[in-house]
């Protein structure tokens, strides 16, 4: 009777952690619809482009929904083999998530690089252009605005082809231009979310090490109870 409860108290136990799983893969599947409308920056930094960080936001959500979804019905259904299922995906998962952290721990010096080249090419390519005629011009004013900079290292960069948004006042007399350069701007903003990206790494293989108890746990239980469905 006792094992019969605590299978029961697990279930549901696993069944509440699995729909908060799917809320928090549909939150992150929006969330890299939103990068993709809203921040198209490939042709300022196509360095990065190359690994597709939007394509992994929006795979990212795709497969947390899909195996929370799996995890949840495992324990709905006390299926053995949806449940045996949700492990081993889980483990994958978190053998990849680890892979994806060490080599940004390793790389992260080199991606700053990739991120300066990037945007002195770009910069010198946006100069030879026309005020205002290409979608260069719009991903600069973009970065410019959002990380309060102008230019790559300041705004001498520019030369004689200053853009509005070095500006604070639109580049009216007297101008007032944002001191800072991009690239250290930038690689700040990467310094301090990093930290951040590992400190949620850690917290995800927790959750994840704890779903793969919940889930075997639960499995054996359904194995010695003769309860649930058989493989």
């Amino acid at each position: 009777m006792m094992a019969h409860r605590c299978l029961k108290c697990l279930k549901y136990t696993m069944c509440a952690a699995n729909f908060l799983c799917f809320i928090c893969g549909i939150a992150v599947l929006s969330f890299g619809i939103y990068m993709m409308v809203s921040f198209k920056l490939a042709a300022l930094t196509p360095s990065l482009a190359k690994f597709g960080l939007v394509n992994m936001l929006l795979i990212s959500g795709i497969v947390i929904t899909c195996v929370s979804f799996l995890g949840f019905l495992g324990a709905l259904k006390e299926n053995r083999c949806l449940l045996l299922t949700f492990f081993l995906v889980l483990f994958l998962l978190m053998l990849v998530e680890l892979t994806a952290a060490c080599l940004l721990l390793i790389y992260q010096g080199m991606i700053g690089e990739w991120v300066g080249k990037d945007l002195k090419t770009g910069l010198e390519t946006e100069k030879g252009q026309p005020r205002n005629s290409s979608e260069l011009r719009s991903e600069w004013d973009l970065v410019q605005t959002t990380f309060d900079c102008c230019g790559v290292h300041n705004r001498t960069d520019w030369g004689d082809k200053v853009p509005e948004s070095c500006c604070y006042n639109k580049c009216q007399n007297p101008p007032q231009y944002r001191e800072m350069g991009c690239l250290v701007k930038m690689n700040s903003w990467f310094e301090n979310n990093f930290l951040n990206t590992g400190i949620s790494v850690i917290v995800l293989c927790i959750i994840e090490v704890l779903g793969m108890c919940f889930a075997m746990t639960l499995f054996c239980h359904i194995s010695r109870s003769g309860l649930g469905y058989k493989l």
